[in-house]
């Protein structure tokens, strides 16, 4: 399968964030979002494991339990499942996160 990016539409999730759905199987699913400066993906949790990688900008990563970090351009982060987690965005921000299993609740 090939998924070009332009043929994908955003969704708009409110609180400046959007998110695009890019290619999935039931096991395996990339997505990218967008972030506007000041912008919250607000702390949770979910069954799936994730990556995700900083495309552009910059934020502070929470984790339950642990000391925020500044992740930029670049940076990648990982998350084990159900650990709470979440971000705050210190610039506009592109973010690629992979989740495996795929998450049905994004389709």
């Amino acid at each position: 399968m090939v998924v070009h990016n332009q043929d994908r539409a955003y969704q708009d999730l409110s609180g400046g964030v959007r998110r695009k759905v890019l290619a999935y199987s039931k096991n395996l699913m990339n997505v990218e979002l967008l972030f506007e400066k000041g912008a919250k993906g607000a702390m949770h949790k979910h069954p799936h494991e994730q990556i995700g990688y900083v495309i552009e900008g910059s934020l502070l990563y929470h984790e339950e339990e642990k000391e925020d970090v500044l992740l930029k351009a670049g940076d990648s982060y990982y998350v084990a499942p159900d650990v709470m987690h979440g971000i705050t965005c210190l610039s506009d921000v592109k973010l690629l996160d992979i989740f495996t299993p795929m998450r049905e609740d994004f389709i």
